[in-house]
């Protein structure tokens, strides 16, 4: 009598952990399969500071933004970040968001105290949306830049 529980017991634990491996790598593969964000930090020929961002599967192909007016530390040095996973830092200014479960995710950026973000959907620098196109430049201006938050007004919102 008990070889006959044992056997049922040992045949869900099979079944179980067959579901499970199943089920994990269906998972993981509908969560990487479009692939991740890739941005490059680079200069322009005159030293002005820019991002190349491309996404094969989403058509965007060499969407450019240029920050015209800024510098770049004497110590930099050309790079593509691949933001396959949380919180990368880029080569200038500063990471502030990413979710990446499902990639590519949303990745957000400040650069030069401009707020740049990468969805799927949309590109927004500066809480303003452009269309993802491919091969097109965007050039911002520190004029655009938006001021920053001030924490006590955020708190000051709050019912």
């Amino acid at each position: 009598m008990q070889s006959g529980i044992l056997k049922h017991v040992a045949l869900a634990f099979l079944m179980a952990v067959t579901l499970y491996v199943v089920a994990y790598g269906c998972d993981r593969h509908l969560r990487l399969r479009r692939g991740p964000w890739q941005v490059s930090f680079t200069a322009e020929t005159n030293g002005t500071p820019a991002v190349i961002i491309r996404h094969a599967k989403l058509g965007v192909e060499e969407f450019k933004i240029i920050f015209a007016g800024e510098q770049l530390p004497a110590s930099f040095r050309p790079a593509t970040v691949v933001f396959d996973t949380p919180a990368k830092p880029p080569p200038f200014g500063q990471w502030v968001f990413d979710d990446l479960m499902w990639l590519p995710g949303t990745v957000t950026l400040n650069l030069f105290g401009h707020g740049v973000q990468l969805l799927p959907r949309t590109l927004t620098v500066d809480v303003k949306e452009h269309a993802w196109q491919p091969r097109a430049t965007l050039t911002v201006t520190p004029a655009e830049k938006r001021p920053p938050e001030n924490p006590k007004s955020r708190a000051a919102k709050k019912p």
